[in-house]
């Protein structure tokens, strides 16, 4: 664990650097790289989605590409096609920009449902089948999306299952004053961004993965969100609740918080500050939740203050590594 915080803070530095005063946003960016996720950014224009992506991109050795999705933009644009090659007279597969390990996808929601689609077997799977040839992809894989919310013009929807392949969608928001003072020296000449050099390497990202995937979840975890993401089904102020996905990312999450705490274990605590992220993104309230002004995220909020928090007796610590 000693070897992970300090690639993890070395990341997290590199990203502050970029990224003034949000500290909780490149956080959760981190958690979803390490749980093995797809991250969506959605917030009005220019507070910093797209920053924040780059900025995470270019902290980590790898390839990244950037795919700016319009209204134009086909389906083969971002998985590739197969090309007929004239001198040896057969097809030729042309790789599209979902080939790499990091994919920067900007304002994901100004293509149309059928472009956004491309993307939900890579997403899942981690390949793209062409012509019924299947083509792995580069691992690390990560898909960090960014979207302006629904109100804005010319924006289409995320269809429900493009959303549930988000492990979390986070929100920047406005900055504090000290910070956006510190935005004008850092920003007022170059790009930050020009200056970033990768602070680790795609193998570390494997290892710390690897790491992750150790972190102990006791049955009194498992069980706390299990019956977390079962509450979400049965509000009477939700028409869909949140998937199996939603657990399985929860829980993924929830241990790379912890190891990113140094914790070889999973506590209520990761739980319960990852469930806004991970879930309310999925699920979709009632014609009278909207009327009310209620989110979802105000909705997941109190399902976490109502549902009852697992106490082991004795040493908490203990108790949950003994499952």
């Amino acid at each position: 664990m000693h070897e992970l915080g300090a690639v993890a803070e070395r990341v997290r530095a590199s990203v502050e650097s970029v990224i003034e005063g949000k500290p909780e946003a490149v956080r959760v960016a981190l958690t979803v790289m390490l749980a093995e996720g797809h991250l969506l950014i959605e917030d009005v224009p220019g507070v910093g989605k797209t920053m924040l992506a780059k900025a995470l991109a270019r902290s980590v050795d790898c390839t990244v590409r950037r795919i700016q999705f319009t209204p134009d933009l086909l389906p083969s644009d971002v998985t590739g096609t197969n090309i007929f090659d004239q001198n040896r007279r057969d097809f030729e597969f042309r790789p599209g920009a979902i080939f790499a390990q990091i994919v920067v996808g900007d304002e994901i929601n100004r293509a149309s449902p059928k472009t956004q689609s491309a993307l939900l077997e890579s997403m899942e799977e981690r390949q793209v089948t062409i012509d019924g040839t299947s083509y792995e992809l580069p691992s690390p894989f990560m898909v960090i999306a960014t979207q302006n919310p629904v109100e804005m013009e010319g924006t289409y929807p995320l269809p429900e299952a493009q959303r549930d392949r988000f492990m979390a969608r986070i929100s920047i928001g406005y900055p504090g004053a000290e910070a956006e003072l510190a935005m004008l020296d850092t920003h007022g000449g170059a790009s930050p961004l020009d200056d970033l050099q990768p602070v680790a390497h795609a193998h570390d990202i494997l290892k710390l993965v690897d790491a992750v995937r150790a972190v102990h979840v006791a049955d009194t975890v498992r069980r706390y969100a299990v019956d977390l993401v079962a509450a979400t089904r049965t509000s009477p102020e939700l028409r869909l609740g949140a998937s199996p996905r939603a657990t399985l990312h929860l829980l993924r999450a929830a241990r790379a918080s912890a190891a990113l705490e140094g914790r070889d274990y999973v506590l209520p605590d990761d739980v319960q500050m990852l469930a806004v992220p991970v879930l309310a993104h999925r699920l979709l309230p009632t014609a009278e939740t909207q009327l009310s002004r209620r989110s979802s995220e105000q909705v997941v909020r109190d399902l976490v203050q109502r549902l009852p928090i697992p106490r082991p007796l004795g040493d908490q610590s203990a108790a949950l590594r003994r499952g």
